[in-house]
C-alpha cells in the first residue's frame, strides 16, 4: 500500500452517534468472543467465589513440598484466569454502555466477587515470605517449579516489607479506606461547575473539564485566556478542600511506606515493580540538567505565536496550521498498517486480525467511558476502547493503543498465566514505539515542508508533554511527599508556591508562569495513582531508543523485540527485560539520547521555518489568477484557482487578511469567522453557508487541495462587508475593505 501523506487523509463525513444501537456493528467489539451468553458470564462468576473459598485449603502448607506449592501455585492461576476472564467481560460491556442498568448490575457483581478473591487469597504473599529461606531455596531448586521460580522470588524480594498475615488480611480489608481521597478527588472534580466563557464567534459557552482542552488550544488568545483563567478560578474556590484531598492521598502512602518498612514513599512504590528509585532520580536529574532545551522551544513558541509574552495559555496552541480534516477510521487503520511496517509482517498481520475480528470499539457515545485504552483477559484477545473523533491525535492512539494490544497478544501466546500480566514500566514502551515509528514514517513521506512543520511540531509537543511535562509532575510528586514525611503541611499554600516554583524552573525565563497555573497540580488526576507518571517519561525515551533500532537495523531489532521484550510479559525484572530488548533503563543514557533527538527535532523545526521566512513569496499566478487587496498584491502559499468562473483562495489568509478572526474544526472540516458583529460559517464541500445564521448559496464550495482549505474569493470578501470587483484585464480579484 502506498504510504497516505497526514494531509491528503480520505475526507469523509464524520459520523455522529447518539446511543449504542445506532452504531454499525464492524464499529462495535465483539464480547461475544469472551462469553456466548449472560449464563455463561454467571457461571463462572459462581466458579470464581467457589475456587476462592476452596483455595484456602492451600492455607499453611505451602513449604511442605514441591508439590504442594506447585498445586497451590496452578490452582491460584486458574482462579485468577476465572476472575479476570468474568470482571474484565462485565467492565467491558458497562464501559461502553454505561447507561444500561442490566451491564451496571453486572460490573457490581463483579467487584463483590473481588472482595472475595482478595478475601480468601490475601494469606498468600505472607505465607510465601514466611517460608525459611533455606527450605525455599530448596523446593525453587526443582524442576517442577521452573514456571513460578521468578514469581516466587519477586515475592519473596520484598519479604522484609511484609507484615504477618493477620496484618495484611486486616490492611486488606481497610484498602478502601486508603482509596478513598481518591475517590473524593474524582467526585469533586467532576462536580465543580466552571463558568461560561465566549469562543471566537462571541457566543457564550459552558467551560467543562471535557472541552477545557480544545478551548486552549485555540487560535484565539482572548479565548484561551478566558478558558485558564475561568478553569483555575473556579479550581481555585475549591483549593483548601483539593488539598486537604491530596493531603490525606500522600499521607496514606506515607504510612504504607513507613509500616512495611520502607525509607520514603517513592520506594515503597517502585520496589514491588522491581524498579531502583535510582532510576526515578536519573529521570530527574537528567531531565533537570536539559531544560534548556525546554526554554529554547519556549522561545520558538514566543517567535512563531508573535507575542510580547508567551504565557501559560499560548502553551498549547498549534506553532503551525493543520488542514488534514476528517480521517475516516478505515484511513486510520491504513495510516496504523503502513506505518508500522518496520515491525514486521507477523505483527501487522496479527494488527489485520485485530481490526477484521472487531477487537476494537471505535466510536462515542454520551453514555461511553472517555479516552482510550486497552484491556483483555489471558483467556481472551485484547479489546481496545476508542472515542474516535477522525483527528491525527486519534490515528496516534489507535497505533498507540494497539502497541499495549500486541504486548498483551505476545505475553499472553508466550508466557504461563503467572508470567504474562508486565507492569506499567514496560507496558508505556510498547505503545508510545509505535507512536515513534508512526511520527518517523508520516515525516519521512510527508508531501511539503508546511506539513513537515506541522509533524515537526507536534512531535516536540508530544517531548514537552511527556517527557519533560510528566517528569514535573514526578519532581511535584516526591516533593510533597517528602515535605509531608518531614511534617510540613500540604495545605493549598504550599502545594501552590512549590508547583509553581517548579513550574517557572521548567518553562523558563520566557514563559510568565501565570498564577493560574499554580493551583495546575488539582486538575492532575494521576498524583492519585501512586508514583505513577515517571513510568510516562522513562517509557518515552525507552521506546525512542528502540525505534531507532528498528528503523537502523531491521529484522534483527523487531525479532529481538519481539522475543526479548513483547514475549516477555513479566517473566524477569523490568529493567532486565528492557536491557535484553537493547535499551539499558538502569543509566541515565536512554534519556540523555531522547534529550539529542529533542535538540535534533528543535534544530530541524527551527531551520524550515529560517528558510521559510528568508524566502520570500512570489506570486502564484499559474492560472493567470492575482488577488489584491486595498491595491496591495496578495502572495499566498498556495496559488488562486479558477473553479467553474470562481476564484478560491486559501481560506485562514484570506479570512485574516479581511480582519477576522477563524476557528476551525478539523473535526467537521468547518472555519467560523469573526469579525465585528459579522459571523461566517463556512463548511468544506457544502454549496451553502451562513452569515449570521442566514443561508447563503455558494457559487463554487469550499475545497481541499494539496491540504489547504481554498474559500470562494468573493463571498468572503462581501460577507465580511468588503466590495469585490474583477480585474479582466490583469485576471485580478480587487478586494477594497
Amino acid at each position: 500500500m502506498s504510504t497516505q501523506s497526514v494531509l491528503a487523509a480520505a475526507q469523509e463525513a464524520k459520523p455522529n452517534y447518539k446511543t449504542r444501537d445506532e452504531i454499525p456493528t464492524q464499529y462495535k467489539w465483539n464480547l461475544d468472543d469472551m462469553y456466548k451468553t449472560k449464563a455463561e458470564w454467571e457461571a463462572d462468576v459462581k466458579k470464581t467465589e467457589e475456587l476462592a473459598k476452596d483455595f484456602t485449603k492451600h492455607q499453611g502448607k505451602l513449604g511442605n513440598s514441591v508439590a504442594e506449592l506447585k498445586q497451590a501455585l496452578e490452582d491460584y492461576s486458574v482462579l485468577s484466569r476465572y476472575f479476570e476472564k468474568a470482571y474484565i467481560y462485565a467492565n467491558l460491556g458497562f464501559d461502553a454502555n454505561s447507561s444500561n442498568p442490566d451491564l451496571q448490575t453486572m460490573a457490581d457483581r463483579t467487584e463483590a466477587m473481588l472482595a472475595v478473591v482478595n478475601e480468601k487469597t490475601a494469606w498468600l504473599t505472607p505465607e510465601i515470605t514466611e517460608i525459611p529461606d533455606a527450605k525455599l531455596k530448596e523446593l525453587l531448586a526443582s524442576p517442577e517449579l521452573a514456571t513460578f521460580k521468578y514469581m516466587v522470588e519477586d515475592t519473596v524480594r520484598t519479604k522484609q516489607h511484609t507484615l504477618s498475615k493477620d496484618k495484611e488480611e486486616l490492611l486488606a480489608q481497610v484498602a478502601p479506606i486508603n482509596d478513598a481521597p481518591g475517590t473524593i478527588y474524582n467526585m469533586l472534580a467532576k462536580d465543580i461547575k466552571f463558568p461560561k466563557i465566549k469562543d471566537e464567534s462571541g457566543k457564550e459557552v459552558q467551560l467543562t473539564r471535557a472541552n477545557f482542552i480544545s478551548y486552549m488550544e485555540s487560535t484565539d488568545r482572548n479565548v484561551r485566556k478566558a478558558a485558564f483563567d475561568a478553569y483555575y478560578g473556579a479550581m481555585g474556590g475549591f483549593q483548601d478542600t483539593l488539598a486537604s484531598t491530596l493531603a490525606s492521598h500522600v499521607k496514606t502512602h506515607n504510612i504504607n511506606a513507613k509500616t512495611h518498612n520502607y525509607k520514603s514513599a517513592v520506594e515503597a512504590a517502585l520496589t514491588p515493580n522491581n524498579i531502583p528509585v535510582s532510576v526515578y532520580e536519573q529521570l530527574v536529574g537528567t531531565v533537570n540538567d536539559n531544560l534548556d532545551l525546554l526554554h529554547r522551544y519556549m522561545d520558538l513558541k514566543k517567535r512563531m505565536l508573535k507575542v510580547d509574552e508567551l504565557h501559560m495559555y499560548d502553551i498549547y496552541t498549534t506553532l503551525v496550521e493543520n488542514n488534514h480534516g476528517y480521517i475516516s477510521y478505515e484511513q486510520a487503520q491504513k495510516m496504523v498498517l503502513d506505518g508500522l511496517q518496520p515491525m514486521g509482517k507477523e505483527y501487522t498481520d496479527v494488527l489485520q486480525t485485530a481490526f477484521k475480528d472487531r477487537w476494537v470499539d471505535v466510536y462515542s457515545t454520551d453514555d461511553k467511558r472517555s479516552g482510550a485504552y486497552q484491556w483483555g483477559a489471558y483467556d481472551s484477545h485484547p479489546y481496545l476502547l476508542m472515542n474516535y473523533q477522525g483527528t491525527l491525535d486519534d490515528v496516534n492512539t489507535l497505533a498507540h493503543e494497539l502497541g499495549h494490544a500486541m504486548h498483551s497478544y505476545y505475553s499472553g501466546k508466550n508466557q504461563h498465566y503467572i508470567n504474562s500480566n508486565y507492569p506499567t514500566f514496560t507496558a508505556e514502551v510498547a505503545s508510545t514505539l509505535n507512536e515513534a515509528l508512526m511520527f518517523q514514517n508520516m515525516y519521512q513521506n510527508a508531501k511539503n515542508t508546511q506539513e513537515k512543520m506541522y509533524l515537526l511540531n507536534s512531535y516536540l509537543e508530544n517531548f514537552r508533554a511527556t517527557l519533560f511535562r510528566q517528569t514535573q509532575f514526578a519532581e511535584f510528586e516526591k516533593l510533597i511527599h517528602e515535605k509531608e514525611a518531614a511534617g510540613e503541611s500540604l495545605n493549598a499554600t504550599n502545594l501552590k508556591k512549590w508547583y509553581l516554583d517548579i513550574n517557572k524552573k521548567y518553562y523558563g525565563e520566557t514563559m510568565i508562569s501565570d498564577e493560574g497555573i499554580a493551583m495546575e497540580w488539582a486538575r492532575i488526576p494521576h498524583f492519585y495513582r501512586n508514583f505513577y507518571v515517571y513510568q510516562y517519561a522513562t517509557s518515552f525515551a525507552a521506546s525512542a531508543a528502540l525505534a531507532k533500532q528498528v528503523l537502523d537495523e531491521g529484522q534483527p531489532a523487531v525479532d529481538r523485540i519481539r522475543t526479548k521484550f513483547l514475549s516477555q510479559g513479566n517473566a524477569k525484572a523490568p529493567i532486565e527485560i528492557l536491557k535484553d530488548a537493547g535499551v539499558d533503563m538502569s543509566t541515565s543514557k536512554p534519556v540523555e539520547q531522547a534529550m539529542d533527538l529533542f535538540k535534533d527535532t528543535l534544530d530541524e523545526l527551527e531551520a524550515l521555518i529560517a528558510q521559510a521566512e528568508k524566502e520570500k513569496p512570489t506570486p502564484h499566478k499559474p492560472h493567470g489568477i492575482g488577488v489584491k487587496i486595498n491595491g496591495k498584491d496578495q502572495h499566498f502559499d498556495t496559488a488562486p484557482q479558477n473553479v467553474n468562473g470562481t476564484v478560491i483562495v486559501p481560506m485562514r489568509a484570506i479570512f485574516e487578511l479581511l480582519g477576522a478572526t477563524i476557528k476551525w474544526d478539523d473535526a467537521t472540516q468547518t472555519v467560523t469567522a469573526t469579525k465585528g458583529n459579522t459571523t461566517v460559517t463556512l463548511k468544506v464541500g457544502a454549496t451553502t453557508a451562513t452569515v449570521n445564521g442566514t443561508s447563503v448559496t455558494l457559487a463554487q464550495p469550499a475545497q481541499i487541495t494539496n491540504g489547504r482549505a481554498l474559500v470562494p474569493t468573493r463571498f468572503v470578501g462581501e460577507a465580511l462587508g468588503a466590495k469585490v470587483e474583477w480585474d479582466a484585464a490583469n485576471n485580478t480579484v480587487v478586494i477594497t475593505h
